[in-house]
């Protein structure tokens, strides 16, 4: 492919941010730890409030409007943190204005968007990077090179585990959460990155039956998700998510069992290496312990090591990580899953040959 924008060479990369919440914060500091090599010059936010704290963190210019800060900044990537059901729209406006986009999970809310997310980024000539900042994690890092280099033999199970809680408040926090044009549901938006690793872990899916509901939370969407996978490989798996875990955040977890290896990620936020067993001894079993870390944040650790990529790809130094044909993977998973909870079948993969 063909891309329009020069590789930055001779000064740092530039972003600008649009959505200043939670998340964007984790994107402050991942951009400030690296300094020499990339700034914020702008961010945009349609409440006060946030803008005026997001510019005051960054030293950047504020804006109130997505559109006008696309017409005055001389970034070279735009980075999407707004609620999820407007990627698609922003990214496709970002990218017919000539910038790379960076977009927060899930990519998109729908399939056919997620799409046109590709497509217009491609059409355009820029590139699209998704956020999967839980594949930098030291422990997951750890599992995908066992994973890689067959140590497991054939894998026969795999589960993974994500019990947190969102309580009412965090739902009516904003107009936007819980809801299906713009949030999604546990699947979609808490679970994003533990779907994420059913197919880059353990690799392509065969098929996948899910259930979801709604049983506590005043939301459109579900606040519980099972979901039961067969990989291509013949591997049987399953997922369990919940938003209503009492009192707080309990687990996020991934047992792998195979012919010669048994691991099990778990902690709050796979932060933790529980069980690590193989039949044949590796020296980089020696990195176990020192790879567990603690932390009370779901999100983990891997924003600065995801931008360390993301800059040195506009830097013309290494190829994407994560691109948006990467993030279709996930989102196809998670559009699978609720075809299969709403109409109460099996449903193979891929959604579109």
């Amino acid at each position: 492919m063909l891309f329009r924008r020069p590789p930055v060479v001779d000064r740092p990369v530039r972003f600008a941010l649009a959505g200043c919440g939670r998340i964007a914060n984790n994107h402050f500091g991942a951009i400030e730890s690296h300094s020499d090599r990339a700034e914020v010059v702008d961010v945009c936010d349609i409440d006060p409030a946030a803008l005026a704290q997001a510019v005051a963190k960054t030293g950047a210019r504020g804006h109130d409007s997505f559109t006008a800060m696309l017409q005055s900044t001389d970034a070279d990537a735009v980075i999407l943190t707004t609620p999820s059901g407007l990627h698609s729209r922003q990214a496709i406006e970002a990218a017919q204005a000539g910038f790379h986009v960076v977009t927060e999970k899930p990519m998109a809310t729908r399939w056919e968007d997620g799409l046109r997310m590709v497509r217009g980024c491609d059409e355009a000539g820029v590139r699209l990077f998704v956020v999967k900042q839980n594949r930098r994690n030291a422990t997951l890092q750890l599992l995908k090179d066992a994973v890689s280099r067959g140590r497991f033999g054939r894998i026969y199970m795999v589960n993974i585990n994500v019990f947190w809680t969102r309580p009412q408040d965090y739902y009516d926090s904003a107009d936007w959460r819980g809801t299906w044009e713009f949030d999604g549901g546990a699947m979609m938006n808490q679970a994003s990155h533990y779907v994420d690793l059913l197919d880059w872990l353990i690799g392509p899916i065969e098929s996948l039956h899910a259930y979801t509901a709604t049983l506590a939370r005043n939301i459109e969407v579900e606040d519980s998700a099972v979901v039961n996978v067969r990989w291509r490989s013949g591997a049987l798996g399953s997922m369990n998510v919940t938003m209503l875990t009492y009192p707080r955040n309990l687990e996020g977890s991934i047992t792998i069992l195979g012919e010669k290896g048994s691991v099990r990620v778990g902690g709050v936020a796979v932060n933790e290496i529980q069980h690590w067993e193989f039949e044949t001894p590796d020296p980089i079993d020696d990195q176990v312990k020192s790879a567990s870390y603690e932390t009370t944040s779901v999100y983990g650790f891997g924003h600065p090591l995801y931008y360390d990529n993301l800059i040195s790809v506009l830097r013309g130094e290494a190829e994407p990580e994560t691109d948006g044909r990467e993030g279709l993977r996930s989102l196809e998973v998670l559009i699978a899953s609720y075809l299969s909870a709403r109409e109460g079948r099996r449903v193979a993969l891929p959604l579109h040959y």
